[in-house]
């Protein structure tokens, strides 16, 4: 698949938020204590969860409907949902359901964006 200029930079970017939230992971030395940690881990990871979200509704806006079919289904149709909980509920987070998100979702998505931009 041939990326056009606009959606590589979309991809990178995604991906460059997905190295932020792993290194914050990493600072703390586990997802569950980067969540707990509400000041720095959870607010930084929430901040570039919501970015991914946008550069995925990006993606949709400007039509790149052959690209989104190369990604998870189960992680681009939830990641704008859970933007609007974070936006929306901030203090109403599962933050159980954002830490299956962070474990299974963004390396699944990381893998593809990778494969994609290869």
């Amino acid at each position: 698949m041939t990326l056009s200029e606009k959606e590589r930079y979309r991809l990178e970017a995604i991906r460059k938020k997905i190295g932020f939230i792993e290194a914050i992971i990493d600072h703390f030395g586990s997802i569950t204590q980067a969540l707990h940690e509400e000041a720095m881990g959870r607010a930084a990871i929430f901040m570039h969860l919501v970015a991914i979200a946008e550069q995925l509704d990006k993606l949709s806006q400007e039509g790149a409907y052959a690209l989104l079919m190369q990604l998870p289904k189960e992680v681009t149709k939830g990641a704008y949902g859970l933007r609007n909980f974070v936006a929306h509920d901030y203090e109403g987070v599962n933050l159980v359901l954002v830490e299956d998100v962070l474990r299974l979702h963004l390396p699944l998505l990381r893998s593809n964006i990778d494969a994609l931009l290869a």
